[in-house]
């Protein structure tokens, strides 16, 4: 009877736990997520959007119309602008918190690959961001009900029935919108895009403060990319822009991630209506950004000495 060689047996078990693993990046994942969920950015972020939504109320016009178009308008832009700050605190702090309490270096002590610690720790952040998109959502939903239902309720009593069912389901069918709903998706995706640039900047970064930065100067940058893009590929500029500047232009229509394409939530605030193709486009390069930064993020996390 033949016994197993000891030697080659661990090399077997050690290969086999340099696979990916779902079960180790779930366990990184809930941990990172319930870190964040304690983490007082959170609560902050949160509660101030929250009140931020709720001050949309005082905004609004005396029509209806007015009303509805104020309170979207104000309640995305802070939806926008809260998810993509507590998407770049709170993963700028993952990487800095863990090697400070050192709890990156007892987990990577263990089988688990570095590939595996990161795309663990996105998708806590990604947890976190979509429950804290869907308590603000919450919130918008509330105060869309609440316009409408005054609206109706003045409707039911000055207008006759026949005028008051035509004007109920006209002020229904422009409240809520799978539209609407759509670009608080689109809002998810952009915050989920500017988590994993943070990601990728911690990976090499020295300081929390620096990949905060970063992040949002590069973020800032975004929002110019289609303008660097015009410049190089217009019928006049390409000839005229110089070598080196041509070269800087390439650099930043494709490094720095195009902001632009989400802004596709303006129109929605504003009444116009988007076609599903458009949020799938969006969706596809969102994830198609995610991919990159985590992949680039994990070469520079690859090669960093711990």
């Amino acid at each position: 009877m033949s016994t197993a060689d000891p030697t080659t047996a661990d090399a077997v078990h050690a290969s086999a736990h340099k696979l990916f693993s779902f079960r180790r990046v779930g366990a990184i994942a809930g941990n990172t997520f319930r870190d964040l969920v304690r983490q007082k950015v959170f609560y902050f972020m949160v509660l101030f959007a929250v009140i931020l939504i709720g001050a949309s109320l005082a905004l609004a016009s005396l029509s209806f119309q007015g009303q509805l178009q104020t309170v979207m308008d104000v309640c995305l832009g802070a939806m926008s602008v809260f998810t993509m700050l507590l998407a770049v605190l709170s993963t700028a702090m993952l990487l800095p918190k863990d090697m400070e309490d050192r709890t990156l270096y007892t987990i990577l002590a263990k089988p688990v690959a570095r590939f595996e610690y990161l795309v663990g720790k996105l998708i806590g952040v990604a947890l976190m961001l979509f429950i804290a998109t869907l308590l603000m959502t919450a919130v918008f939903t509330a105060v869309l009900a609440y316009w409408q239902g005054r609206e109706i309720a003045g409707i039911e009593m000055n207008e006759s029935a026949q005028r008051a069912v035509a004007q109920i389901a006209a002020i229904k069918a422009g409240t809520f919108t799978p539209t609407l709903f759509g670009g608080i998706g689109v809002l998810f995706v952009r915050a989920l895009v500017c988590a994993g640039l943070t990601l990728m900047l911690s990976c090499f970064a020295t300081s929390w403060l620096f990949t905060v930065i970063s992040a949002l100067m590069m973020i800032i940058v975004g929002h110019l990319v289609p303008i660097a893009r015009s410049v190089w590929q217009g019928p006049f500029g390409a000839a005229d822009v110089p070598f080196h500047f041509a070269i800087l232009l390439r650099i930043v229509t494709v490094f720095f991630p195009d902001m632009q394409l989400f802004n596709v939530v303006d129109d929605i605030a504003v009444g116009v209506t988007v076609g599903g193709e458009i949020f799938l486009r969006v969706a596809a390069l969102g994830a198609g950004y995610v991919a990159i930064y985590l992949l680039v993020g994990y070469l520079l996390f690859a090669w960093r000495e711990l």
